[in-house]
This record gives structure tokens, sequence and C-alpha cells, in this order.
């Protein structure tokens, strides 16, 4: 029953998110939450709460949709697809009103219910190219 619960718990914090309810992600994350994503690692939730409050600011119709969802052990992989339109400055980025669709794969550990740890990887060529920000290769 646990892996259902840990995929629950995976699938309410993207809800949070669709639905914009940043403040339930609190309930979700302990205070030192790990993110590796792709070649860098950032700890503590209020800063990768951030990082999720900028995306949504820049990409306001930003959503997830979970593709697949597996769990094993303490650890919850999920295959998704994010979307979003580039309306606000994002990392440095202005503004392109470009339509932004990009693939993400991501691993999420869970003790006691809360996530403590989480890798993303996604691709990240492909992801500034739909913004205008890098050339078609």
């Amino acid at each position: 029953m646990l892996l259902e619960e840990n995929k629950a718990i995976i699938c309410k914090m993207f809800e949070a998110i669709n639905s914009r309810d940043l403040a339930l992600l609190d309930e979700f994350f302990v205070p030192d939450f790990v993110l590796n994503m792709n070649d860098k690692q950032t700890v503590g939730w209020e800063v990768n709460k951030q990082v999720v409050e900028n995306e949504i600011r820049a990409f306001p119709d930003f959503h997830v949709t979970i593709e697949d969802i597996i769990a094993e052990g303490d650890r919850v992989c999920v295959r998704l697809q994010e979307t979003g339109t580039h309306i606000g400055d994002y990392r440095g980025f202005s503004s392109t009103s470009n339509k932004v669709s990009y693939a993400v794969v991501a691993i999420w550990r869970l003790v006691e219910g809360k996530i403590v740890e989480g890798w993303i990887v996604y691709d990240q060529l492909n992801f500034l190219q739909q913004l205008g920000a890098i050339g078609h290769i």
C-alpha cells in the first residue's frame, strides 16, 4: 500500500502546481528537501519553491501532465510533459510569447509521506530552442 500512497502524494503535488495552490506544496516537502536537476543541486524547500513560483510567473499557463508513474521502494518515477507560454522573464530571458512543450523525467524519494529528495532531467536544449534562446541544430 505504501507504493500507492507515495504515487498519490506525487500526483497531488503536481495537481497543486497545476491549480496554482502553491501553499499546499509545503505539505509535501521536508524543509531540507534536496533537488538534483541536470547537473545542479539545490538544498532547502523554500529555495526550490521559489523556482516553481518563478516558473509559474514566467509561464502563467504552465501545466504538468503525468504520462507514466512507477513506484518502487521509497521512490516514485514519473515521465511528464510540461507545457506553457513564455510571458514573463525567466532565467534572464525576456518574454517571447513562445509556447513550449518538453519532456521531463523525475524521480522522487519519500520518507514517511514527505518528499525528501528529487532528481529531474529534462531536454534543456529543446526547451531553449523553443524559447528562441538558441538556434535549432
